[in-house]
């Protein structure tokens, strides 16, 4: 079932990853979901979506489209926000084995461990339970994916990598945070069609949007 959300806009950054697969997820929620690549853009947003891909490509490409500084305003202002894999990363404060020129976002009280789940040949799926989420497990689909070693005091964590045969050092790690109205997950929700996720960061945008920038 979708909820009407009325005049609820969620931008999606835009600059790598999994662009349109998050739109239509959002879109599916009953949002008017937006893709985003300008501080205009962003200004006319109550939330946004931070997709997978490459965190230090990102990270660069945050600064050359003159993203990086508007985004950690809104972030510290308030703005609901969602990073999915390297979404967790830019949101974390910390990262281990990071890139020197890597820049954060931050919102998040967490220490991250990127590509913890190590190269592309080693990703995987598995059933997570998960907080906040109800209607039985959430298929997960990691790749090359970070997770948190460690989070703070006011840091809910969702869900765990669960007993399973070859987890080996992944078992018990953190993969799903919370913190006030900022959501992560090491995995990406927007590619396997269970909308529960995005109906989860959803819910939260309604119960805390605020008035956007001047320009929206």
């Amino acid at each position: 079932m979708t909820v009407n959300f009325h005049e609820t806009t969620i931008g999606v950054l835009a600059l790598q990853g999994d662009v349109r697969e998050h739109l239509a997820a959002l879109r599916d929620c009953g949002v008017r979901a937006v893709p985003v690549r300008r501080p205009s853009e962003l200004d006319s947003v109550d939330a946004l979506v931070l997709p997978g891909g490459e965190s230090t490509t990102i990270s660069r490409l945050l600064e050359t489209f003159e993203l990086l500084e508007p985004i950690r305003q809104r972030l510290a202002a308030g703005m609901p926000t969602f990073g999915s894999c390297a979404g967790m990363i830019l949101l974390a404060d910390r990262v281990l084995d990071g890139r020197l020129d890597q820049r954060q976002l931050g919102g998040l009280d967490v220490v991250v461990r990127r590509n913890a789940f190590g190269r592309q040949v080693d990703s995987f799926e598995c059933d997570l339970d998960m907080a906040e989420v109800a209607g039985g497990p959430v298929r997960a689909v990691f790749i090359r994916a970070p997770w948190v070693e460690s989070a703070g005091a006011d840091v809910d964590v969702l869900a765990t990598v669960p007993r399973r045969p070859g987890a080996g050092p992944a078992e018990g790690r953190i993969v799903a945070v919370r913190q006030g109205r900022v959501l992560a997950t090491a995995f990406h929700p927007e590619l396997t069609g269970d909308g529960r996720v995005h109906r989860l960061f959803c819910e939260m945008v309604r119960g805390g949007v605020r008035p956007r920038c001047a320009a929206g």
